[in-house]
């Protein structure tokens, strides 16, 4: 079997940069073998620019709103946002599907190699059976009616079977503001023990609905024809509405989180769930529609675990971890590159429950292989073919 040698002006394991001099070994397949001292490498060593990094880990993907790219504006703010997606979503089949093959390859080409995935259709089954890279998918489900509940189950049940052969499935809660008590609690029941996901606190708007009941929700409840007359605004956080259901999961990947507060992260300690929370970053998506970025400085100073996503092309110039890990070095100075990188790699591949082959230059392992290197200009992360 012949091995193939990496050496880079920086080679970041997944957990931290090796010393100077490091050469990563892999097989012929990307199998890593071993990271070794330069000295001890030999010759047909690699020379790369740049750092060298594991693959990365889309957390949060909206695959199927691909053709969606550039319809909505950037700024609109979340009930614009939502209103024009639900009215524009559809589109030819052809036109779908050549979207959905065109965002694949932009994720790969700049070094993702797995990613959790959104379900609404079935639009992206086809494309996911031919193993371009691994997905994990999230049947998302919404309805703030309970007499809708039944129904909008039944059918995420179907899309459950339909999507299981593409890779590992689960039935999620789309958000506190579109999924009803009864829905919440089909959700639960099904998903128990398993990893699952819910979009929470996007924007202002949402943890006013739930705070006092006068917000810019409502506009998107009467524009759908949802009767409100039924709902007493509960006076919490949208987050904290919703804990009683989020405690037979296995893990829950929370995404955006724009306004999560002190009070929130407390609440999910006294119900005994900060050890099953990830928190989902998805800066640009969060900069495109609200102008926003999470408080990342609140959820270090907690020691949260942190993974990174790119929401969707609807809500995104590109699909890129990268970009994302920029915008958020941007955002907050103070951060480091090597954490970051550790969201985007290790940490995403924990929350997916896949660090037993991605995340990290480990024996064993074949987590992909990026090159990231900048130029007076611009900057690139692109996937190595091994």
């Amino acid at each position: 079997m012949g091995y193939r040698k990496f050496k880079a002006d920086q080679l970041f394991t997944g957990n931290d940069f090796a010393p100077q001099g490091s050469v990563l070994v892999t097989d012929e397949k990307g199998l890593i073998e071993a990271i070794i001292p330069q000295e001890e490498a030999g010759s047909d060593i690699n020379e790369l620019r740049g750092i060298l990094s594991p693959g990365f880990i889309n957390c949060h993907c909206h695959l199927e709103l691909s053709h969606l790219k550039g319809v909505v504006p950037p700024g609109t703010g979340m009930v614009p946002f939502l209103l024009a997606i639900m009215s524009q979503r559809n589109n030819k089949p052809h036109q779908i599907a050549d979207a959905i093959a065109q965002a694949e390859s932009e994720m790969l080409s700049s070094g993702i190699v797995a990613v959790g995935d959104i379900c609404n259709t079935d639009h992206t089954i086809n494309h996911k059976l031919r193993r371009g890279m691994y997905y994990r998918n999230f049947i998302e489900v919404s309805g703030f009616t309970g007499a809708a509940a039944g129904g909008r189950f039944q059918n995420a049940i179907a899309l459950l079977k339909a999507l299981k052969p593409t890779g590992p499935s689960a039935i999620v809660p789309h958000s506190p503001y579109s999924v009803s008590p009864e829905l919440f609690e089909l959700v639960a029941e099904q998903s128990a023990g398993q990893i699952i996901t819910m979009h929470n606190q996007e924007s202002q708007a949402e943890n006013e609905f739930f705070q006092s009941g006068n917000s810019e929700m409502r506009k998107l409840y009467a524009a759908i024809g949802v009767d409100l007359s039924f709902f007493t605004p509960p006076g919490c956080s949208s987050l904290q509405a919703v804990l009683q259901w989020l405690d037979r999961s296995a893990s829950t990947i929370l995404v955006h989180n724009v306004l999560t507060s002190q009070e929130d992260i407390d609440s999910l300690v006294k119900k005994g769930l900060m050890n099953r929370t990830i928190f989902c970053l998805c800066p640009n998506a969060n900069q495109y529609i609200n102008g926003s970025l999470p408080p990342v400085d609140l959820f270090l100073e907690n020691n949260t675990e942190i993974v990174l996503g790119t929401d969707s092309l609807a809500s995104n110039h590109q699909l890129s971890i990268y970009e994302e890990i920029k915008t958020i070095l941007k955002g907050f100075p103070q951060l480091t590159l090597e954490t970051a990188l550790q969201w985007a790699t290790i940490n995403g591949a924990r929350a997916l429950g896949i660090e037993d082959r991605y995340g990290s230059f480990e024996k064993g392992k074949q987590p992909g292989l990026v090159q990231i290197y900048e130029t007076r200009h611009t900057s690139y992360s692109s996937l190595i073919v091994v």
